[in-house]
């Protein structure tokens, strides 16, 4: 399925997961007509396997416009600060890092999620 869409790799530079969630936050009406509104994510088995295998406390869910135009969920692991209380971003270095010399020092976000519609199950009590 998701080979289908040839999205790539699940891993995505930070620098360009910056890109997709400044579109995303810039992006008017995405939501307000109905017709563009993403009620669920599909979410592969791979991109939850690789964010959770970092040393991490928890995971934080970005939301973004990839380069298909569709909206998407880059999932970022997080380690608690205990000074500060607030949970740090953790960026792992991947298989496709930046380019040496980028500011976010060439670490990845995880994507590969598909937005429902249409990627849901018409059949499940959970779908409007």
């Amino acid at each position: 399925m998701l080979e289908k869409e040839n999205l790539g790799s699940v891993e995505v530079p930070v620098a360009e997961g910056k890109v997709w969630a400044e579109k995303y936050r810039r992006a008017s009406g995405l939501e307000e007509d109905g017709k563009n509104k993403v009620d669920a994510y599909l979410i592969p088995l791979e991109t939850l396997k690789q964010v959770l295998d970092q040393d991490i406390d928890a995971v934080r869910a970005y939301k973004g416009i990839n380069n298909a135009g569709q909206q998407v969920l880059m999932f970022v692991g997080t380690k608690l600060d205990a000074k500060t209380g607030i949970y740090k971003d953790v960026f792992k270095t991947g298989a496709t890092a930046a380019k040496d010399g980028e500011a976010d020092g060439g670490g990845v976000v995880y994507d590969m999620t598909q937005p429902c519609p249409p990627n849901g199950d018409p059949s499940s009590p959970m779908n409007p």
